[in-house]
């Protein structure tokens, strides 16, 4: 790594691409950063620019005309797609040294559970290995194989336990949608109750302390019909199945749960996204904020 000057240092990662962190004075565009930065001519940085092979803040930016602002970091492809994700299964959110976001996709595990089970982690660590980044990725917390959205993947393991033990801490905002079933009477309400596994591993609740754990969910109706409501759900706990059970309970599973469900499944999926993740950069200490949309199959219904 090069030491920082006045202007600006970055960060040389395997050869593959070439980070900027914009220090203290700005330019007005991203194609002037680059320009003074980069060595390298406008329409190299244009034609990289239109591959996608610029990041702004862990986002793929094509805008020439891009603003930025201090504390900014850059991501620049040294070679055609040399940094870009592709997967079927997990998109890359943000990344930095110390952390990465991906969205999940339905149908991939948040870890492995068997012998070559198809799982979120693998996919980063093939990815890090092709990449040359001397890390792992290393699992804070889970999303069912069947629910989709935003993850967190600390890349070393003094990261990892920094998330681990200050969980509740470092996430202040975490939300759900979901197409629950039914016409949902209330606007917002909340929801608060124990939960606990029984033997056959399915979680139960209970209006009373029953040894279990406290779960609560805030909720909020953004949309409903006559047979389906989409529903934002905001986690105040962070339970095992807590979505899944309190929707139940409150007589509007979730669509598409075969396990707390009563068979409606308009979508043939488990009709459940996490969409809006904030938190503290465990070692940075700033606010990360990162919000998916809520995915069109969802809003088709409405």
């Amino acid at each position: 790594m090069k030491q920082p000057n006045k202007q600006n240092y970055y960060i040389s990662r395997g050869g593959e691409c070439t980070e900027y962190v914009v220090s203290e004075q700005t330019p007005d565009t991203l194609l002037q950063y680059l320009l003074s930065h980069a060595k390298e001519s406008r329409n190299k940085i244009k034609a990289t620019l239109q591959g996608r092979g610029i990041k702004v803040n862990g986002k793929v930016v094509t805008q020439f005309d891009a603003p930025l602002r201090k504390g900014d970091r850059i991501q620049v492809a040294r070679r055609k797609n040399n940094c870009a994700f592709k997967s079927r299964y997990v998109k890359i959110v943000y990344e930095d040294r110390w952390i990465v976001v991906v969205e999940k996709n339905i149908g991939i595990l948040s870890m492995a559970a068997g012998h070559s089970s198809l799982n979120v982690k693998s996919v980063l660590d093939d990815y890090f290995l092709k990449t040359r980044q001397r890390c792992r990725a290393h699992v804070v917390h889970r999303l069912d194989r069947d629910t989709s959205g935003l993850m967190i993947y600390a890349k070393d393991i003094d990261t990892e336990q920094i998330l681990e033990h200050n969980w509740h801490g470092t996430v202040y905002d975490r939300r759900y949608v979901a197409v629950v079933s039914g016409e949902m009477e209330d606007d917002n309400g909340t929801v608060r109750n124990w939960l606990k596994d029984n033997k056959a591993y399915v979680t139960y609740s209970s209006p009373t302390d029953n040894g279990g754990k406290l779960a609560v969910t805030h909720f909020h109706v953004m949309a409903r019909t006559t047979e389906h409501s989409l529903v934002e759900y905001k986690l105040e706990t962070g339970r095992k199945n807590q979505i899944r059970v309190h929707s139940a309970d409150m007589g509007h599973p979730v669509c598409g749960d075969t396990k707390y469900g009563n068979g409606d499944n308009p979508l043939h999926r488990l009709c459940l996204h996490a969409y809006v993740l904030c938190f503290l950069h465990p070692v940075t200490k700033e606010r990360m904020e990162f919000a998916t949309p809520i995915p069109t199959s969802f809003r088709s219904l409405f």
